[in-house]
């Protein structure tokens, strides 16, 4: 019988996991942390491990680097679950020994099983189920043979929603300490406090096959993560969007937990922008979070477009030759199409004046350059979200 081992600090992930791999003929066990899960290979001795990389008291990247340094364990799979949007902490676990790495939005229970059949196991024959044992899951605690996926996450989906109010009462109270924090430290404690619940939600809420949910707390995962490691990047800009998703996450709860608007929805975004690599950093971050946009350098050239198609959203900087954010904004009000259109502003104005002046033609926020990736991402998956969950009359 193949043995997996599962680090993974979320205890709800990590059990709906290790029951669905039981239940599948493998013998599976579980730690809370990296220092945990290193101590329990060596005993256990895995075929392989299945590994999240953000971990307490030992993070993803240095168990990794433990596990290749010890001869006995250096080729044994090692499969990653990971955030898509931590480019570069995939990019250092892969170089640092990893086999794989699977986002966590993608890696059903079903799916990792299958990862697990071609990773280790070379027989191809059908699994026998696992015999009930002493400490093994119980009948109510596991998904019966031949129970299908939909059936399961259904299950999981039913325990994920009659936890929101708690959780969302949680972040409130979390967001709240953090908006009154006064030292670096504090303010630290507290981005790591929703960090937490937010990877909760994420992981929860993927296997429960909620998509939109996934999709916010994926990107709002990402920004939390970012925050914490640089402490430089905790402004009003920032804050401001933490505070967004927060509330937007009530809003989630309430209006995409149906089974049927699970799909992320059609989007066209607009970014008008003179400068060249501002437009290829906001594109870039668009992407990632699968929202297609068009980019254009001239206000001129972005109201000809305006004027002909309809968007879900507009990115757009103040200071441009010719016509300024402010006045291209107003212009775009008195389009019909375009009277209730998100107006996102992405500047290098901080003065209250820009921002006052902003609201008064009709802008809906702000995003302060130099800017984070993700949090433009986060920003524009909260307005597009809302648009198209509840779209304005």
């Amino acid at each position: 019988m193949k043995k997996i081992l599962i680090i993974e600090d979320d205890k709800f992930v990590g059990k709906v996991y290790r029951n669905k791999l039981i239940v599948d003929g493998y013998q599976t066990e579980a730690a809370l942390d990296g220092e945990t899960g290193l101590r329990l290979m060596r005993t256990f001795r895995p075929d392989a491990i299945v590994l999240d990389l953000i971990l307490p008291k030992m993070q993803g990247i240095e168990v990794i680097k433990e596990i290749r340094n010890d001869a006995k364990f250096s080729k044994m799979p090692i499969i990653v679950l990971s955030n898509t949007y931590l480019t570069n902490l995939i990019r250092d676990a892969l170089q640092a020994g990893a086999t794989k790495c699977v986002s966590k939005i993608d890696c059903t229970p079903t799916t990792l099983v299958e990862l697990m059949h071609r990773t280790i196991d070379d027989s191809g024959a059908i699994r026998q189920i696992r015999p009930k044992t002493e400490g093994a899951p119980t009948d109510k605690q596991v998904a019966r043979p031949g129970e299908d996926e939909a059936t399961s996450q259904a299950s999981v989906r039913k325990s994920f929603i009659a936890s929101l109010p708690a959780t969302l009462a949680n972040l409130r109270a979390d967001l709240q300490i953090l908006t009154k924090s006064d030292t670096e430290a504090a303010r630290l404690k507290q981005v790591d406090e929703i960090y937490r619940h937010v990877h909760a939600i994420n992981g929860a809420a993927a296997l429960a096959g909620l998509v939109l949910i996934t999709h916010l707390a994926t990107a709002f995962e990402a920004l939390l993560k970012e925050l914490h490691d640089n402490p430089k990047t905790i402004n009003d800009s920032t804050l401001h969007t933490v505070a967004a998703a927060v509330d937007f996450f009530n809003f989630l709860f309430e209006h995409g937990t149906e089974p049927d608007k699970q799909e992320i929805p059609p989007a066209s975004i607009l970014v008008v922008d003179d400068d060249e690599i501002s437009r290829r950093v906001i594109m870039f971050a668009l992407e990632k979070a699968n929202l297609p946009s068009l980019s254009v350098a001239g206000p001129n050239a972005a109201l000809k477009l305006l004027c002909e198609k309809l968007f879900d959203l507009v990115l757009l900087d103040i200071v441009m030759p010719g016509m300024t954010g402010h006045e291209l904004c107003t212009k775009l009000r008195g389009l019909p199409m375009h009277k209730k259109t998100p107006v996102v502003f992405v500047t290098h104005l901080l003065d209250l004046d820009s921002r006052a002046r902003a609201t008064f033609v009709g802008g809906n926020d702000f995003i302060t350059k130099p800017f984070l990736p993700v949090e433009l991402a986060v920003k524009a998956l909260i307005y597009v979200l809302r648009g198209k969950l509840q779209p304005v009359k």
